[in-house]
């Protein structure tokens, strides 16, 4: 798991990255109004996109780690934005609660990835 956990968060960032800017709308329904579309588009691509490379590279690895962990925690209020909302984006109630557990466990995930990597650098 050491080894594949900060290659899947990786390659998970990167397409992310690359949606932001190829089906920007898939979005939409998720950024609050108060934000920019564009901006956040465009700011969620460059973020994920550094983070997703900096996974990948072994020197590097535990600043992604660090990286995911803060971009993780900088996306909770809006997972909890839109539990709150009548209808979420998302989908159901239910599934904007998983999304909030699972948010948890990626801000540990992250972390983890931090920690361990630090260690080795």
């Amino acid at each position: 798991m050491k080894k594949t956990l900060p290659y899947i968060f990786a390659i998970i960032l990167i397409f992310g990255a690359f949606a932001h800017i190829i089906v920007p709308e898939f979005y939409s329904p998720m950024i609050p109004a108060f934000i920019p579309e564009s901006f956040a588009n465009i700011a969620s691509f460059i973020t994920e996109l550094s983070v997703g490379i900096l996974l990948f590279i072994p020197k590097y690895r535990h600043w992604g780690g660090l990286g995911f962990t803060i971009l993780m925690i900088g996306f909770m209020p809006i997972h909890i934005w839109d539990f709150l909302k009548n209808e979420p984006a998302i989908g159901s109630k239910g599934i904007a609660a998983f999304r909030i557990i699972m948010q948890l466990a990626m801000i540990y995930a992250g972390w983890w990835i931090f920690r361990t990597y630090k260690k080795e650098s």
